[in-house]
């Protein structure tokens, strides 16, 4: 068995659910990605966890210039698949009590998008990552533009001209390292044993960081994202802050520190700070806000901000800490947008000044908001915290000073979030909320399956450690030793 079919899989339950309409195309959008995660599974049941890469395809895809069909999966990818795969039937069990018009396309650009994204996790081939890189790109503007708030297309405009500048310098550092490679090859292993001098380096590394800073996002990159997060359609902003932003994480671990380490080594530390800024500045950004979803979203460019901190540490806790801080984070933002949904549908509103009480009224619903809201601020035994531990960890041994204002994230992390929590679901019921009912049917299995992954990932989370492990340390040496032999 081999990786092909976790990527054309999605592609037929996309033009399968394009066919049906009303409750049918929830359902089959839910089969499809049950089906997915299903194979997912499989691939981990029989997954190694050393430093190869398995369940390869390799074809020839354009021969004569040099393009393969060329993926599989090692342990670092394997995690993305499977935040991927666990992530997409959540995010669409979670719209069941949406009405969406035409919803055939709406769930078929859901599978479509998950091919894209599960391609930038497994491509081998440079020419086939960037273009599992645009293929994501595309379905989500056209779930946020269509299906988005008042103000959608300008936000959404503004998104797709940021990310696709970004994709267009990252394809010009791809054609670039394809000109260098002897036999004219787009393999990432070609890419890897090139021997760069430190400015072309440099160049190939300011052209990937861009599309990956813009991505993730990164200060001073992030500029679209809190607009778009709060305007797009609820399952759209999952997609965005769930899985998509992942695709610069792993961009950075896989393509940009491996290919280009003496861009690292030179521009790694202004990269550092500009994430240390962003951490800061978010949190900050986060206090002021009155928009419950507002806040989710300048809190994921604080946490990502600290995970990006801990790639560009280069060291084994730091990238061990972003690799599994990506599936934490990923779980949480998705059940605090989730939250957020079920409060703004039922009362027409996510103005935090305007709630309160709901916990009198739905206990079953705030103690697992509270649940989610502990993962994300790192509690221990909860899984955010092995990974923020992981990465100051990583960061503190890159920089203490440095290490010490990305702690900040934590903390202020912990004062907005609580006081987010006390102001919407503790004191007194008001007119508004005294009406709020309590979770149901899949509300309360959405809720239920991600609070006991944030439990089961916080007291075990060796079970997702241990599959990395291996290719991360592999990683690290190969940069470590090609850094050095070229000195």
């Amino acid at each position: 068995m081999t990786v092909s079919i976790l990527l054309f899989l999605p592609l037929i339950g996309a033009l399968v659910t394009l066919f049906f309409k009303g409750s049918a195309a929830k359902t089959a959008a839910l089969f499809f990605g049950l089906a997915e995660l299903a194979v997912a599974v499989g691939f981990l049941t029989q997954f190694v966890p050393d430093s190869s890469v398995q369940f390869l395809v390799d074809s020839p895809w354009i021969d004569q210039f040099g393009i393969r069909f060329h993926a599989g999966i090692d342990g670092i990818s394997m995690v993305l698949v499977l935040l991927t795969t666990l992530l997409v039937p959540i995010i669409t069990l979670s719209t069941f009590k949406h009405q969406y018009n035409k919803p055939g396309v709406f769930y078929a650009l859901i599978l479509f998008m998950q091919a894209g994204l599960l391609t930038v996790f497994t491509a081998l081939d440079g020419f086939l990552f960037y273009v599992g890189w645009e293929v994501a790109l595309i379905p989500i503007y056209f779930i946020c533009a269509l299906w988005g708030g008042a103000d959608r297309i300008r936000i959404t405009l503004k998104f797709f001209i940021y990310t696709f500048a970004g994709s267009l310098f990252m394809l010009l550092g791809i054609i670039y390292l394809y000109l260098q490679t002897p036999y004219k090859s787009y393999d990432l292993q070609a890419f890897y044993d090139l021997h760069l001098s430190s400015g072309q380096q440099n160049m190939v590394f300011w052209a990937f960081f861009l599309a990956f800073a813009i991505k993730m996002p990164i200060f001073p990159f992030h500029t679209w994202q809190p607009d778009t997060y709060t305007e797009s359609p609820t399952a759209g902003t999952m997609l965005l802050s769930g899985i998509m932003l992942k695709m610069g994480v792993y961009g950075a671990i896989r393509w940009l520190i491996p290919i280009a380490p003496a861009g690292l080594e030179n521009s790694g530390p202004y990269v550092i700070v500009l994430a240390v800024i962003g951490i800061v500045y978010a949190s900050l950004i986060a206090f002021n806000q009155k928009d419950g979803k507002r806040l989710i979203a300048y809190s994921s460019i604080a946490h990502v901000g600290l995970i990006a901190a801990g790639i560009f540490a280069w060291n084994i806790q730091g990238v061990q800490g972003a690799i599994i801080q990506m599936l934490n984070h990923g779980i949480n933002v998705v059940g605090l947008f989730f939250v957020m949904d079920i409060i703004s549908r039922r009362l027409n509103t996510r103005d935090i000044d305007q709630l309160g009480g709901i916990s009198k009224v739905a206990p079953q619903f705030a103690v697992k908001f509270l649940i989610i809201l502990l993962g994300t601020v790192a509690l221990p035994l909860t899984n955010g915290f092995i990974g923020e531990f992981l990465l100051l960890d990583g960061v503190y041994q890159y920089n203490i000073w440095l290490s010490v204002v990305a702690g900040l994230t934590i903390i202020f992390g912990a004062v907005y979030m609580l006081r987010m929590y006390k102001k919407v679901m503790q004191g007194e019921t008001n007119s508004l909320t005294a009406l709020f009912t309590d979770i149901d049917g899949s509300e309360k299995a959405v809720l239920l399956i991600i609070c006991a992954l944030i439990i089961f990932l916080g007291v075990y989370p060796q079970s997702v450690l241990h599959l990395s492990e291996a290719s991360v340390k592999t990683l690290i040496q190969q940069v470590n030793v090609k850094t050095f032999s070229a000195k």
